[in-house]
């Protein structure tokens, strides 16, 4: 089995939506893959968290989202809200998720 941690940068919600779709196809393939709201991203989570995207919620309910960027969150003015959902804060390394974190865990690293 391999572990890949996938950041998301991007704000743009169809740019998201394939993260989603990765992240559930290598966990139904039998990976690990966790999924890290970074950057813009971070302002997708109340979107998600208020819409009915089917990948969203089975990819929360299945564990595949591991963080949401602290630092981002803070920046971009959406940290109350993010605080307020049951997806971890990270901010290990200057208030971001650290991807040497993930990287000594055995994870492959993807941006996206």
């Amino acid at each position: 089995m391999d572990k890949f941690a996938i950041f998301a940068f991007n704000g743009e919600l169809m740019c998201f939506q394939h993260v989603l779709l990765n992240a559930l196809d290598l966990a139904e393939k039998g990976h690990e893959a966790k999924i890290i709201f970074e950057g813009e991203a971070v302002k997708l989570v109340q979107k998600l968290e208020e819409s009915n995207n089917k990948n969203y919620f089975e990819a929360k309910e299945k564990g595949l989202i591991d963080c949401i960027c602290k630092a981002c969150s803070a920046k971009l003015g959406v940290l109350e809200y993010n605080e307020k959902t049951d997806i971890p804060l990270k901010g290990d390394m200057s208030g971001h998720p650290s991807m040497e974190a993930y990287i000594k865990d055995g994870y492959q690293i993807i941006t996206m």
